[in-house]
């Protein structure tokens, strides 16, 4: 399989992925950790792939995308953006809006 097949199908099997350096619990870079933060904020269900683990995974990722950096934030198998066009769609209360229009259930704060 692919690197490329492989991406696709992780997209595929989850409604929302941070492709990460790092994993939610523990982000290995600034820009990530600011992603998992704004997501966990929001509780928002999402699935971290730690590119560190795999340099084709890290550099198919990029590819795939067009889009030279990491993190990338990806909904309903749609890209969204890195950590600046994530943080500007919170900071314009643009980001919720989205997910509900895309069918994302937010997770219950009662449930943590």
């Amino acid at each position: 399989m692919s690197i490329r097949d492989q991406i696709e199908n992780v997209l595929k099997s989850n409604d929302v992925v941070l492709f990460m350096k790092g994993t939610p619990n523990f982000p290995q870079c600034g820009f990530s950790g600011q992603v998992v933060q704004i997501l966990d904020h929001l509780n928002v269900p999402y699935v971290g792939v730690n590119v560190l683990e795999n340099a084709e995974v890290r550099e198919g990722i990029k590819q795939y995308a067009n889009w030279p950096t990491i993190p990338q934030l990806y909904v309903k198998g749609e890209f969204i953006g890195g950590c600046d066009i994530v943080r500007e769609m919170f900071q314009a209360n643009e980001i919720l809006p989205l997910l509900e229009e895309k069918g994302i259930a937010l997770r219950d704060p009662a449930a943590n």
